[in-house]
């Protein structure tokens, strides 16, 4: 039986255990992991696996030895309680087993948990799943959360009041960043206001939510977009010296001015474009980034655009011979004297 995203949902807030099996597919391998995670906890609670009331199998493996998988269904668990056979990376060249294990299942068996990528609509997996009248077919697609499942991502932490502001803020973030990060965060949030009181705020949201890993490309452009000339040849030897690159530069730079042009180009003003941003920014990296586009006339940002991009297509050039840090060093001086006309 193929599942709507609304059914699917109850489904994994709440599986049922005597089940033939069920698919989950989808092509965001995260996004997929996140739900065979959920479904199979609820499915045999958390000492499922220490109990060894769970079984994985490789797709791998079920193309070399059919027979594993209906093995594994059938055989009985040392300890009492449900038990599951998790089949991961599954595909058309596992099919015949899986099929097999759909056909043979009785009640008692354990409940298979087949997991695919984009499975097609021609896959004989998928076509199985959702003509079984036992079996659920769930695809997973690559789209941010529902409100309704970012407040059970919340009640799932164990999170307590939210104000208008911070629950605002945590469905922006929860379309920006990819899900783990985004199930990290919450657990971050959840420990860092545990013994708080009264509801979590803004401030809360912004001190938690998850930062650049290029802290040191961001300090380099942060200096060139804050006109801070003389400061920007120290900070960008530290960054050659930790690996990075010329062109990496050259298209962090460009990504943070075209951020600060979408910014002062939105019609209701510089702070609005600001607050439109996304992935969404937030507390001290926001206000440098206020202050940043107001520093800057939104000619003049079209004028750094077109600079850098000139300076990326050299870069790539073959022909090209002069030193590339030198040339991104002198770009970044070029820019950082613009603003200040």
């Amino acid at each position: 039986m193929k599942l709507s995203a609304r059914d699917a949902a109850a489904v994994f807030a709440k599986p049922n255990p005597n089940k033939t099996g069920v698919l989950i597919y989808g092509a965001n391998a995260m996004r997929v992991a996140l739900r065979r995670q959920q479904l199979i906890k609820g499915l045999i609670g958390p000492q499922g696996e220490e109990e060894m009331r769970l079984t994985r199998l490789q797709g791998g493996e079920l193309r070399r030895d059919g027979a594993a998988l209906n093995d594994a269904i059938k055989a009985v668990g040392f300890f009492p309680g449900p038990r599951v056979v998790l089949v991961e990376d599954a595909n058309d060249n596992c099919a015949d087993a899986i099929l097999a294990g759909l056909a043979d299942w009785q009640a008692g068996d354990a409940q298979m948990v087949v997991i695919g990528g984009a499975l097609k609509p021609t896959s004989k997996i998928r076509k199985a799943f959702e003509a079984h009248p036992n079996a659920w077919s769930i695809a997973i697609f690559d789209e941010p959360p529902t409100r309704a499942e970012v407040e059970a991502a919340l009640a799932k932490v164990g999170m307590g009041a939210v104000d208008a502001e911070a629950s605002a803020a945590i469905t922006d973030l929860s379309k920006a960043i990819d899900p783990g990060d985004f199930s990290q965060f919450l657990e971050k949030l959840s420990l860092y206001c545990m013994s708080q009181a009264g509801p979590v705020t803004l401030r809360d949201v912004e001190i938690c939510a998850p930062q650049s890993t290029e802290a040191a490309l961001d300090d380099v452009i942060g200096l060139v977009a804050d006109l801070k000339t003389n400061e920007i040849a120290p900070v960008l030897h530290r960054v050659i010296a930790q690996g990075g690159t010329a062109t990496g530069l050259c298209i962090a730079a460009l990504r943070h001015f075209r951020l600060l042009h979408a910014a002062a180009s939105d019609p209701a003003g510089a702070q609005q474009g600001v607050a439109k941003l996304r992935p969404p920014v937030y507390g001290p990296r926001r206000d440098r980034i206020q202050r940043q586009v107001g520093a800057w006339r939104r000619d003049r940002l079209e004028q750094v655009i077109s600079l850098l991009l000139d300076t990326d297509l050299q870069l790539r050039s073959a022909g090209q011979t002069a030193p590339q840090m030198a040339q991104v060093e002198r770009c970044f001086i070029r820019i950082s004297m613009m603003g200040k006309r």
